[in-house]
């Protein structure tokens, strides 16, 4: 007589499964948390090649100084404003530079001789619109005259003895008494001194003709936007602004002639 011979159903006999649903939800999240903790902290993505409107605020702001300064270089109201289109600013992006100008002239950003001139472009930009903001009432958007320090330097005159007696006498001696001159000397602005740290020679057949100039503060990794450069050649110059050209960094100008950029 056969008979076949049944096996319990036990947790050793059962079929064991190929992955574990607790394991995979698990290893999920501790790889996004490693992901995004390499990523923020240690090997943050730096956003080269972006458009005007998508940078962050702070370097938006610095773009709209930059816009103020080469206008005040240039002159050119339509290329200014086209510039400004580019931020997609909402509302009126002449007001916003004029509120900008505000926000800057309410901090320590105008203690500095670079950062008046900024808001001070900025103004004579955006009141021949027709706008206004509180900077208008803080500051001139005209530069102060010069200050001068008057220096009183001694100068000799000549003056003559009459002789004291009719005997004779040597000539009269002449004198010299001490009459003040006052002399005006301008004193210097307060600028800011680059130094030139070295100067190589960049092949690319895709950037051939161009001049790239970068601007660091003293650390050597911050780079300063809003600084006009001016390049010289026979027959000529051209000046432009730092900061114009977000793609390729903040501290970018917009030239005109020979091409040129200046990188941070």
């Amino acid at each position: 007589m056969s008979y076949t011979e049944s096996t319990p159903s036990t947790k050793y006999t059962r079929p064991r499964r190929f992955f574990s649903p607790v394991g995979v939800i698990l290893g999920f999240a501790l790889g996004l948390a490693a992901g995004l903790l390499i990523s923020w902290v240690f090997f943050p993505v730096e956003e080269i090649d972006v458009a005007p409107w998508q940078l962050q605020s702070s370097d938006r702001e610095q773009y709209l100084i930059a816009i103020a300064l080469a206008y005040a270089e240039d002159s050119n109201l339509d290329r200014a404003v086209e510039r400004l289109l580019t931020l997609r600013l909402p509302g009126d992006p002449i007001q916003a530079m004029a509120d900008t100008a505000c926000r800057l002239a309410t901090t320590g950003y105008i203690n500095s001789t670079s950062g008046l001139q900024a808001v001070r472009s900025m103004m004579q930009f955006y009141q021949p619109q027709g706008r206004a903001g509180c900077a208008d009432e803080l500051i001139s958007a005209n530069a102060a005259p010069t200050p001068v320090v008057d220096i009183t330097l001694p100068t000799s005159t000549a003056t003559l003895t009459p002789a004291a007696t009719k005997t004779a006498t040597p000539e009269s001696a002449i004198l010299a008494t001490a009459t003040p001159l006052a002399i005006t000397v301008p004193t210097p602005a307060n600028v800011l001194a680059f130094e030139a740290i070295a100067v190589n020679t960049l092949c690319s057949a895709a950037e051939s003709g161009q001049i790239q100039v970068q601007v660091y503060e003293l650390n050597g990794t911050t780079g300063i936007p809003g600084q006009t450069i001016r390049a010289r050649w026979q027959g000529g110059e051209s000046r432009f602004v730092t900061g114009m050209m977000p793609e390729r960094g903040l501290a970018l100008p917009i030239s005109r002639w020979p091409k040129a950029w200046i990188t941070s």
